[in-house]
């Protein structure tokens, strides 16, 4: 069973790797189910938070973690079907992962978006690859569209900060610099639907989210028993929210072309942005942003380090939720 995005995890599911983590975390759960493992992690872009929790997870498991970086410690990788091989690639995907297999029990493969080709991209192909070869678990560690560890651990947070039950959740585009992937958005909307929260989306008119996905969020949100809201009024998002999560994202508008996506979001900087005025608005909301991130340009210094600011708690937790993954998915609990 391969880990690509918490949209194939029934709601039971996720709750019962939260509790898990939640265990993990207090220390009633100490086995070490990867005892004598391998567990290989596939970076193609840099990390901070997956890398070290990923080999810190796997390694208060009881297994030993195995650092790959294509084209730096190992082969440059092809990964499509059919491909040519006689430019700069060296190893298929489909020689790579299955080798990887059969010396370790499951493979962590991380790959940022490119930002060059939307209708390549939005269906993963790289992640893909490497589920579709694989035989031992696939667990997604970033893609292009998906970085589910992460919405897992923001659910983990949400739920360790206000308790169980539906929650007033927003989800704000901010302002930055320059246009980024939109993973992190897409799978917290998604994990935030599946657990029933009452999701506002706030973006600029034009930064709207994949349609498909958009589809399966409000059927997550349906079945959960929630409800979703999308808006481009910043102020008024965060009206009565329990939750702030900001996060900036490119335009689809502009994919592969970063300097007219940089010339839009130039009229929303200084109003796209999280801020003391916007949180007095909440109910006392928690604010939350997957790291890294920009001060005072995502979100002020004043907010980030108010006692309001979860974003070291919610780092910590991918630990314990990344713990709880592997200990399911390689059939350690």
């Amino acid at each position: 069973m391969h880990f690509l995005s918490t949209a194939n995890f029934p709601k039971a599911e996720m709750d019962q790797l939260i509790e898990s983590a939640l265990r993990f975390k207090s220390g009633s759960d100490q086995s070490k189910p990867l005892a004598g493992r391998s567990v290989a992690l596939v970076f193609f872009n840099p990390s901070l938070r997956t890398r070290a929790s990923m080999q810190i997870g796997v390694y208060e498991l009881g297994g030993n973690a195995v650092v790959l970086e294509p084209g730096g410690n190992s082969w440059t990788l092809e990964h499509r079907q059919g491909a040519v091989m006689d430019a700069d690639k060296t190893e298929h995907v489909a020689e790579f992962v299955r080798v990887l297999g059969r010396y370790c029990s499951a493979v962590g493969v991380r790959t940022f978006a490119a930002l060059k080709d939307w209708e390549c991209e939005r269906v993963d192909p790289i992640l893909n690859a490497f589920a579709k070869y694989s035989e031992v678990p696939i667990i997604n560690l970033e893609s292009a569209m998906h970085h589910p560890c992460q919405a897992l651990a923001d659910m983990m947070t949400i739920r360790e900060k206000l308790g169980e039950g539906r929650k007033k959740v927003l989800l704000s585009w901010a302002w930055h610099p320059k246009p980024l992937p939109m993973a992190v958005p897409n799978s917290f909307a998604v994990a935030a639907a599946q657990m029933g929260h009452d999701l506002v989306l706030a973006h600029p008119r034009g930064y709207e989210l994949d349609n498909e996905l958009m589809n399966t969020i409000k059927e997550q949100s349906s079945d959960a028993g929630g409800s979703i809201h999308v808006t481009s009024d910043i102020e008024q998002a965060f009206e009565a929210a329990e939750v702030i999560y900001a996060k900036s994202w490119g335009s689809r508008n502009f994919y592969g072309a970063p300097e007219k996506d940089i010339a839009e979001r130039a009229q929303y900087r200084g109003k796209w942005i999280v801020d003391e005025q916007k949180m007095a608005r909440t109910n006392d909301a928690i604010f939350m942003h997957c790291l890294p991130v920009r001060r005072n340009v995502i979100v002020t210094d004043g907010v980030i380090d108010s006692a309001s600011s979860v974003v070291i708690d919610e780092a910590e937790n991918r630990l314990h939720v990344q713990k709880g993954l592997m200990a399911v998915l390689m059939g350690g609990v």
